[in-house]
């Protein structure tokens, strides 16, 4: 299993991650240590392991925020899908009526077509 060395708060910590993995977690480590130092510049040296739990329980705050918004997003897909399904029943139902009646129309031509022919032929 590959192994990287990552800095979290002016630490080395080496990890141990899945093949073709290492680039990806390097990149997390390397976000979390941005948060790690952000929280430094705001609330000044406060201990490494409070300012470590501050920036995770940051992070978790915005996956949290992000999980209602995929939530939220997920029953307006819902929502829409039953829209359209609606929708195209109804344009079935429509189009299926407008057959019948192009059907019942057609018929009435022909009926008058026909009634028009024998009225004009000649009597033997």
């Amino acid at each position: 299993m590959p192994e990287v060395n990552v800095e979290i708060n002016g630490k080395k910590y080496r990890m141990a991650c899945e093949p073709g993995q290492e680039e990806h977690l390097l990149g997390l480590a390397g976000e979390f240590n941005r948060r790690v130092e952000e929280f430094k510049g705001i609330f000044g040296e406060i201990g490494d392991i409070r300012m470590t739990v501050m920036a995770g329980i940051a992070l978790i705050d915005e996956l949290a925020v992000a999980e209602a918004k995929i939530a939220a997003l997920q029953r307006d897909v819902a929502t829409l899908s039953q829209a359209g399904q609606s929708v195209a029943a109804e344009m079935d139902d429509l189009e299926a009526r407008f057959a019948r009646r192009l059907n019942d129309a057609a018929r009435k031509i022909e009926s008058i077509a026909t009634a028009i022919d024998e009225a004009g032929a000649p009597t033997s």
